[in-house]
């Protein structure tokens, strides 16, 4: 009898330990999206004081974590069953997308204050940082931006050489 409630409390233990590794398992990626949210709203508030140098370590936190995210999926031995949502890409896209919408908003601020070279080099940070196919709409919309500062500032023209 105290054989059979201590298999009983053994089997119970062990599926109690095995739920919660799978709710741990869910809780480490919705914990990752809130620490990327909660960077991205450290990212808008130091923005929004004029704090550059804050605000662009808040972000790199950010690029920290989707390169962690990364290779963590290049290192994979097996392949996520396909007919399932991966959370590691949906993570990293998540992460991606944060960033490069806060060097988006960090380059339209710079514009804003009349900073165009800045805002290039943000705007560049982008073109230079995310290179894969699927981050194309970015490069191009960095791109765009930086031919619109051109506009209002257009870079100037180094006349180095021999005068004629």
């Amino acid at each position: 009898m105290l054989a059979n409630q201590l298999s009983l409390f053994r089997g119970t233990l062990i599926t109690v330990i095995f739920l919660g590794l799978i709710g741990c398992g869910h809780d480490i990626y919705k914990q990752r999206t809130e620490m990327i949210q909660a960077h991205a709203g450290a990212f808008q508030t130091n923005l929004k004081a004029n704090r550059v140098e804050a605000a662009i370590y808040e972000n790199e936190e950010i690029e920290a974590m989707a390169s962690q995210v990364a290779d963590a999926i290049r290192q994979r031995t097996q392949p996520v069953a396909s007919d399932r949502v991966d959370p590691e890409w949906k993570l990293l896209k998540t992460a991606i997308d944060a960033a490069v919408g806060n060097w988006l908003a960090l380059g339209r601020h710079l514009a804003m204050n009349k900073q165009y070279n800045q805002a290039r080099f943000a705007y560049q940070r982008i073109i230079d940082t995310y290179t894969g196919e699927t981050e194309r709409p970015y490069r191009e919309r960095a791109a765009r931006a930086k031919r619109d500062i051109d506009i209002l500032n257009p870079p100037s023209i180094s006349t180095s050489g021999p005068g004629l």
